[in-house]
């Protein structure tokens, strides 16, 4: 991973800053894909926005914000490219901050994990999501921090497509805030505590 990492950062010539962070929140941009499953990382994301009364800004291949959290810098991405192409808003902002690989996570959704499940992993394969398909493209690697929402179904022979990108029951919306809350710790633990604390910590919680 290392020698990755200096290999992503050569055009900038210098080591990347290990107190910044870049923090991804997955999703579709568009009303029609307001409050979608595949929009999860969206919502995360603007959860925290809302509890740290800090606003999103129309950046270059996403919207931006930033905040501080005990010594660190937090960038927090939404990006504009559609859920397919968003390796390339990931890469463009690690490599313009010189975030380390390491200090990049990615929030996605995951059809395989039950609905609510927290699961906070170094790498992984991308499991047949387009959004994390491209972002190992883009990096040239699998060994990037992600945080997987689980959105899992017992409804048998329904639609993938439709089903990622169909609304929220209105069993599933009320149990996000709090969902959502949880994620936002584990944000600040990642930044904070490092990827091994956090997952003991907060695993399957």
């Amino acid at each position: 991973m290392i020698a990755f990492i200096r290999k992503l950062f050569t055009a900038n010539s210098t080591s990347p800053d290990l107190k910044k962070f870049l923090i991804v929140g997955l999703g579709n941009i568009g009303t029609e894909y307001h409050n979608t499953r595949h929009n999860i990382g969206f919502l995360a994301l603007d959860h925290y926005a809302k509890e740290k009364e800090i606003t999103f800004e129309e950046m270059r291949y996403g919207q931006m914000t930033k905040a501080r959290h005990k010594g660190r810098s937090l960038f927090f991405l939404k990006p504009s490219t559609f859920m397919n192409n968003s390796g390339k808003a990931v890469r463009y902002w690690a490599l313009k901050e010189n975030i380390a690989l390491q200090n990049i996570l990615i929030i996605t959704d995951d059809l395989n994990l039950p609905f609510g499940t927290l699961r906070l992993k170094p790498k992984g394969s991308d499991g047949g999501h387009n959004g994390l398909k491209d972002i190992q493209a883009q990096l040239n690697t699998p060994n990037y921090p992600r945080l997987r929402f689980g959105i899992h179904s017992e409804e048998k022979g329904y639609n993938t497509v439709d089903f990622v990108l169909g609304k929220w029951t209105s069993t599933e919306e009320s149990a996000l805030p709090e969902r959502a809350k949880k994620m936002n710790q584990i944000i600040e633990s990642f930044c904070t505590q490092g990827i091994g604390p956090t997952m003991n910590q907060f695993n399957g919680t």
